[in-house]
């Protein structure tokens, strides 16, 4: 039997004028999940955060958390915290007083703030000296600290986290991507993040939820969204990828046919879960760029085409490559990094990949 859960997000609608930023979006967030939403700008997701906090009012639907309907409850009595882009601390308080805010709100007695404050230093491995000082005293890392320590010390059912790393340069920000994966781990706590990240969003969400002009495209753990994205957009927005144009002939029990011109392999046969169920007619077969390699005369591949080296950049542990076909394609090509490179521009190759690794999504946007 499945728990019911934490938050229940049903046909949220949100129109500011004319303007639609959310159409019917629904989703279903489980109790100690980790949900990151991605999309490009201006898609809806951080309207709907802003509607699962209670910052703003949905036009229709609802939202449920724990059970409850948050209809008409303020964002004050939500059992939600949120940590900003911005992070918002209070400069002219010190960390101790930025920390056990939201409890002196709710009027709870000096002695157990206190002690509640120094469970949160323990939780963020911030030092005791911390909490006679300002916001301005401590780095960025630290006042990312305070910051999510201030929105747990209230015990949260839900913590909403809106690009609070996009400001951070990248090494301190692989330093805090560990954090709030430990912090998460630890918890227990449901975390719905928003970020621009693509590459945080699949190091930490337990689930991707993609957005596009306020609707959900696809919602799936990290891998599903990676190898198996709903349609053209998502494979192209969640990483690099490699998209040939193939026409799925039929379909039969177990199995799904197809043939293409962009590559050697004319006709192929795959098993029927290696395509999505709405991919007939004209479709694209999706290989990422790390799943391409060089052969050699006298190797095989279940597909197979020959190129020529466009391009080629390195970045640090994997070098990728572009490549050119005769079949009028530009290919990527990502290996392992090496202190020598395998391959020149201006290099004809040949490049194959495994029917295994392929994924066939319908031509046009979900």
């Amino acid at each position: 039997m499945t728990s019911a859960p934490i938050l229940d997000i049903r046909d949220i609608h949100k129109d500011y004028g004319t303007y639609q930023a959310l159409k019917g979006v629904s989703l279903s967030v489980r109790q100690g999940e980790f949900i990151a939403l991605v999309g490009p700008s201006g898609c809806g997701k951080t309207t709907l955060l802003k509607q699962i906090a209670g910052f703003e009012d949905a036009t229709s639907g609802t939202i449920s958390i724990d059970g409850r309907d948050m209809a008409g409850v303020p964002a004050a009595q939500r059992p939600t915290s949120m940590v900003f882009q911005k992070l918002a601390l209070f400069p002219h308080m010190t960390v101790a007083e930025n920390i056990g805010f939201p409890l002196k709100l709710r009027k709870v007695a000096p002695g157990e703030i206190a002690s509640r404050v120094n469970e949160m230093l323990t939780l963020m491995e911030l030092k005791p000296i911390y909490l006679d000082r300002f916001p301005r005293a401590l780095s960025g890392g630290e006042q990312q600290r305070v910051a999510l320590a201030r929105s747990m010390i209230s015990s949260p059912k839900l913590l909403l986290l809106d690009e609070p790393l996009s400001a951070l340069d990248v090494k301190l920000k692989k330093v805090l991507q560990s954090e709030l994966k430990r912090l998460h781990r630890s918890l227990g706590v449901t975390f719905v993040h928003v970020t621009h990240d693509l590459e945080e969003a699949m190091m930490l969400a337990d689930r991707i939820c993609v957005m596009r002009a306020g609707r959900i495209l696809q919602l799936g753990e990290p891998s599903d969204i990676y190898y198996r994205p709903a349609d053209a957009f998502v494979a192209g927005f969640i990483g690099e990828t490699n998209l040939f144009p193939v026409e799925v002939t039929g379909r039969k029990v177990g199995s799904v046919h197809y043939s293409s011109t962009a590559f050697e392999d004319a006709t192929g046969t795959l098993p029927a879960d290696a395509a999505a169920e709405n991919a007939s007619g004209a479709a694209l077969m999706n290989v990422r760029p790390e799943l391409i390699r060089r052969i050699g005369p006298k190797d095989t591949a279940d597909c197979a085409v020959n190129a020529k080296v466009t391009e080629v950049f390195t970045k640090g542990g994997t070098v990728q490559y572009r490549a050119h076909t005769p079949q009028g394609m530009d290919l990527a090509i990502e290996i392992q990094g090496t202190s020598q490179l395998p391959m020149q521009v201006g290099e004809n190759v040949r490049l194959g990949w495994s029917k295994k690794d392929i994924w066939i999504l319908p031509a046009g946007e979900a």
